[in-house]
């Protein structure tokens, strides 16, 4: 069975934001035979795998999930003699263990359909390779044991979106089957409102802007998402930012999603020159604007420890309640370390 290949693609940032650094997993190995005709891969793993459309074959490969000798190729690859071709995707099988764990949880909102929880920096949001313990999944399946959606070893029951493990900030959850489908459809058909602020390197040139590309899986390193300006690769995805303060060589900005996709904010922003305040695996945790000073080298090392992760919080969500069809909206305070950050940054702006 190829179950997977209807998730390929995460709703965010269940996107920006896998583990955040999204692990592949293997779900499928095939060798061709030594006397195997040249066929589009597309048509040689219809013919393999069941249950599977030819849709789903393409989208999967253009989502860098089919590999041949290890290497990501396109439908269009035509399968030679002895070739081993995998299907990976960027979750475990369904056959592990969910392990339920009292984990504290911040809760904003909930009641029989819906629960809202706001997600510290550092929690994974469900199991992934390295992290099959104290993620958000585990705390739930404690927390809701007595309800059937939570008892099914799911690794992401009720989930219809994700943020990264160092992204903190807002995600809705959904506790019946009805919610479930009702909150996918709103962030398939971008009813959702999501507002996130990130604190990124450099002074952006306009106040409010659009950054649009296609994003993709890096061609080399998996673990991360590229950018794809000529729609070659990946899927659309536009965010729109708005900058709230200026800080010298670095700014705070207010971003919403139009789309959803792995790491958006975080990709689009390295795209265009401006990578999140210490975002490791976008080029963010090095010096990049500033004198030469070892004082203020010093003083960025401070606020690297200050925020040992991306600085970006989810700050709003809204959506309509799948029942009783009211509009909610919800907002969440920025977390001390982001707040001290930006504290510092407002002190070191205002001496000079």
């Amino acid at each position: 069975m190829i179950e997977y290949l209807e998730d390929i693609e995460e709703p965010e940032e269940i996107s920006e934001e896998g583990t955040e650094v999204r692990e592949m997993y293997e779900h499928h190995r095939i060798e061709a035979d030594k006397g195997q005709l040249p066929l589009r891969i597309d048509k040689f793993l219809m013919t393999r795998l069941p249950n599977a459309s030819r849709t789903k074959i393409q989208e999967a490969a253009d989502a860098g999930c089919i590999l041949v000798n290890d290497k990501a190729v396109k439908s269009n690859y035509k399968v030679k003699p002895n070739d081993t071709i995998s299907v990976i995707m960027s979750y475990p099988k369904r056959d592990i263990e969910i392990i339920p764990e009292n984990i504290p949880l911040d809760i904003v909102y909930e009641d029989e359909q819906v629960m809202v929880i706001n997600k510290p920096a550092g929690m994974v949001v469900h199991p992934a390779f390295g992290h099959f313990s104290g993620t958000l999944v585990n705390a739930l399946v404690w927390h809701l044991k007595d309800n059937p959606l939570f008892t099914t070893n799911d690794i992401r029951p009720g989930l219809v979106h994700r943020i990264d493990k160092d992204t903190s900030g807002l995600l809705v959850i959904a506790k019946t089957e009805q919610a479930k489908a009702h909150l996918a459809l709103q962030f398939f058909n971008k009813t959702s409102d999501r507002k996130y602020v990130a604190l990124c390197w450099g002074n952006l040139k306009e106040d409010t802007a659009t950054i649009t590309g296609h994003i993709g899986r890096h061609p080399v390193n998996r673990k991360i998402m590229s950018v794809y300006p000529d729609g070659s690769h990946g899927k659309q995805a536009v965010t729109h930012y708005k900058v709230i303060e200026r800080l010298g060589y670095v700014n705070l900005v207010e971003c919403i999603l139009e789309t959803g996709r792995t790491h958006q904010i975080r990709a689009h922003f390295k795209y265009i020159g401006h990578p999140l305040f210490n975002d490791a695996e976008y080029g963010g945790a090095e010096i990049l604007k500033g004198t030469t000073f070892s004082k203020y080298k010093q003083f960025v090392n401070n606020c690297f420890q200050i925020c040992p992760r991306q600085a970006l919080h989810a700050k709003t969500l809204g959506f309509t309640h799948p029942v009783t069809g009211e509009r909610l909206s919800f907002d969440s305070p920025l977390p001390e370390d982001m707040e001290q950050l930006i504290e510092k940054w407002r002190s070191y702006t205002s001496e000079r």
